[in-house]
């Protein structure tokens, strides 16, 4: 189930076309009401002061308030409300393939909320999502994930051993580690709210070893972060087994 019905709601996605079909589409939403916009290329978003203004793949979403002859108005939920670009860079950043995506100019419009739905059922309702990510199986997967969960993270394991890239290392220390760590931390919590205590028990053994990583990454001691990052790979599977 798409994450808008979990919650109670229904939209309509498109995507797909010209630039300048995306744009009237965009346009006409934005005139019955806030439009979630992405995945856009985030190194392309010249309004935040990191910006490389060099697709890097790194996907986000920003709700887009209106359109004008020269300008797109959003909400950046990086931190920046009532933000601007001109039309032309806007969809740049929204024209770039990236993964898994089924093509550009992907957004959700005409919000409606058909269901009143509670936090904890929400949640309970997410769960065989969640499975699906941790295994590559089920519900919310299309396709098997062969280099996603514990996989994948073994693979960064044997990657900061072997050295990384300056890029890379950028992208982990600044962003990956921080925000992995906030989010299994926030799973943690929402877990042992609705009743699933063992799960949340890994998730926040999880939280801790993926937040001592980011020390190991900033001084350059890759095996202690290499070690971390294999153990946290066993606690995926685990969390996988708590939530069947």
């Amino acid at each position: 189930m798409p994450t808008a019905g979990l919650l109670g709601w229904t939209c309509r996605r498109t995507t797909g076309g010209t630039a300048a079909e995306a744009v009237g589409r965009l346009r006409e939403a934005t005139g019955q009401g806030p439009v979630l916009v992405g995945p856009v290329d985030v190194g392309l978003l010249l309004h935040q002061p990191w910006s490389s203004g060099t697709a890097n793949g790194g996907d986000h979403w920003v709700a887009v308030l209106g359109v004008d002859d020269r300008t797109v108005l959003f909400h950046d939920p990086a931190g920046f409300p009532f933000a601007t670009l001109p039309i032309d860079a806007f969809v740049a950043a929204w024209q770039e393939q990236l993964p898994d995506c089924a093509g550009p100019f992907i957004m959700r419009s005409g919000f409606r909320r058909n269901e009143q739905v509670d936090v904890t059922t929400a949640l309970r309702r997410s769960l065989p999502a969640a499975l699906g990510w941790l295994t590559g199986q089920g519900s919310g997967v299309g396709r098997p994930l062969k280099d996603g969960g514990a996989a994948a993270v073994e693979r960064l394991a044997d990657d900061v051993q072997a050295g990384l890239a300056d890029r890379t290392l950028t992208h982990l220390t600044e962003f990956a580690v921080r925000v992995g760590t906030g989010r299994l931390a926030d799973a943690s919590l929402w877990l042992a709210e609705i009743g699933e205590i063992r799960a949340s028990q890994v998730a926040e053994r999880q939280a801790r070893l993926l937040g001592s990583v980011q020390y190991g990454f900033v001084v350059g001691d890759t095996r202690s972060a290499a070690s971390a990052l294999r153990q946290l790979a066993d606690g995926y599977d685990e969390l996988g087994a708590a939530l069947m």
